[in-house]
């Protein structure tokens, strides 16, 4: 264990053998660290947290603080953190709030760039990019492989889908389905990510299926409702058409709208 002698590590944290913390952090007492975590200078660790194995955090972080939500109280929530995530400078993470289930949850192998903020009750999977100063508010959920560039803000109880990107200073306010790029303010969808899709492996048939799909959902004027219900029938035996599908039908707060549908004064 290399634990800076500036650093404090309170009685009662769990801190494997190997894990190293460097000049002047700050561990909390309810505090858990796995295998090869590493903790940079003057990091902040608090609350009832966890960072899984290899997880690396680099100065100025701060994780587990109190969620910013006037209705916490200050009941025992937590911040659960998987293995081999990055959280670089001045990066925060936030604990949940008992509203919200209690626990903010961050899956596996995701970078968070400096500046980038995790709101209280998020759900954030595996793989997933938050460039500098991204940031997400409370009862977000992101799903795996999801990209957010630089600048982005997404919306309370939004959800971000698989392999969709954010591009640079997108406000997004409503969900934005899996495999789509959406951008602007309000953020509006601009076709599949077919970069990320090719990237992440998609067969070439299903590429295909979902760019027709796409177009059948977003591009025809056709009611909504309508082209889910023929979108699903014509590819039914498509799972990624079917994930598409159904991550619409289960929205709460709506979809982005096409910028094909309701293109922007000028456009």
């Amino acid at each position: 264990m290399a634990i800076h002698h500036t650093a404090v590590i309170a009685p009662g944290a769990v801190v494997a053998e190997d894990v190293e913390v460097g000049p002047y952090a700050v561990v909390g007492p309810n505090v858990t660290l796995a295998a090869g975590v590493q903790l940079g200078a003057h990091v902040v660790i608090s609350g009832h947290t966890s960072l899984g194995e290899h997880t690396r955090v680099f100065p100025h972080a701060v994780l587990g603080e109190e969620p910013q939500d006037k209705k916490y109280s200050g009941e025992p929530t937590r911040l659960e953190i998987g293995s081999h995530n990055i959280f670089r400078e001045f990066a925060t993470a936030n604990r949940g709030t008992e509203g919200g289930g209690g626990v903010t949850s961050i899956g596996d192998h995701n970078l968070f760039m400096a500046y980038s903020h995790v709101a209280h009750d998020c759900q954030i999977g595996n793989h997933c990019v938050l460039a500098n100063c991204a940031s997400l508010a409370g009862h977000v959920t992101v799903q795996d492989n999801a990209i957010l560039a630089g600048l982005t803000a997404v919306h309370q109880h939004s959800r971000i889908g698989r392999f969709a990107m954010l591009a640079g200073g997108a406000k997004v306010a409503q969900d934005v389905p899996p495999f789509a790029i959406a951008q602007g303010d309000r953020a509006r969808l601009f076709g599949l990510n077919i970069v990320g899709l090719r990237r992440g492996g998609f067969a070439r048939e299903s590429m295909h299926s979902l760019r027709s799909a796409y177009r059948d959902l977003f591009q025809q004027g056709i009611p909504l409702r309508v082209a889910l219900v023929q979108v699903s029938e014509a590819y039914a035996d498509i799972p990624e058409v079917q994930e598409l599908v159904s991550f619409i039908e289960g929205s709460r707060r709506g979809i982005c709208r096409s910028a094909a549908a309701d293109p922007a004064p000028g456009e």
